[in-house]
């Protein structure tokens, strides 16, 4: 796998889950599904119908709103906001510990971003896990994070990424952006940005590995 960490490239931009994280985006639907006694299908129908994680991301509900919805929609307003946020974030799994090591290293000598469709809960939930593996928190191992329910936006909207270019100030022929969405990954390239996507079996490890003299030359 040929380096991402081409001569000309100054800035990166991550996205967090399945790049950073792995992520299960049954998880929620199944884990909710086993609270409520209904089957997989009809959460996952309510989920749809309603535009939950949607209007979660970008900000249309706080997180009070969020868990009052799932009440309401689930028909159980017993459960405690610390059941509802469990389950929400079975969506993260075990975060891979060298990934944050390498984002550390690349800190030294690239501007490095965070750029996430995601929300509140589950950010303190990755900054909880960081923690305990003795790493800092997002907001201190990127320049900057954009996440969808502070800016109001959501990939693949063109104009979330017109944002983060703007308001940081990037060229986008000088920036890599990493994300496991194709819809993602096209919305980036169109406005110039190297744009990779993240697929297993490779990680962000393999695309960020340090560039052979073989693959510079190739470039120039």
């Amino acid at each position: 796998m040929a380096s991402v960490l081409l001569p000309h490239i100054r800035n990166i931009i991550f996205d967090l889950g399945d790049v950073i994280i792995p992520i299960d985006l049954r998880a929620p639907i199944r884990n909710f599904a086993t609270l409520s006694g209904l089957r997989e299908e009809e959460v996952e129908a309510i989920w749809q119908e309603h535009g939950i994680t949607m209007q979660f991301e970008t900000g249309l509900m706080d997180d009070a709103g969020f868990r009052q919805h799932v009440r309401r929609l689930l028909k159980n307003d017993a459960w405690a906001d610390e059941v509802i946020d469990t389950a929400w974030n079975t969506v993260l799994l075990e975060l891979p510990v060298e990934r944050i090591h390498r984002i550390r290293q690349l800190q030294q000598r690239y501007r490095l971003f965070l750029l996430s469709n995601t929300s509140t809960i589950h950010i303190r939930k990755v900054n909880q896990m960081l923690t305990s593996l003795g790493q800092p928190p997002l907001e201190e191992l990127f320049e900057r994070v954009y996440y969808s329910y502070e800016v109001r936006l959501a990939k693949p909207s063109p104009d979330i990424y017109r944002h983060v270019l703007k308001t940081a100030g990037l060229a986008p022929e000088e920036t890599v952006f990493l994300d496991d969405n194709a819809a993602n990954i096209r919305a980036a390239g169109e406005l110039g940005i190297l744009a990779v996507q993240v697929q297993p079996p490779l990680t962000i490890l393999d695309y960020l590995n340090e560039p052979t003299d073989e693959s510079v030359s190739r470039t120039r």
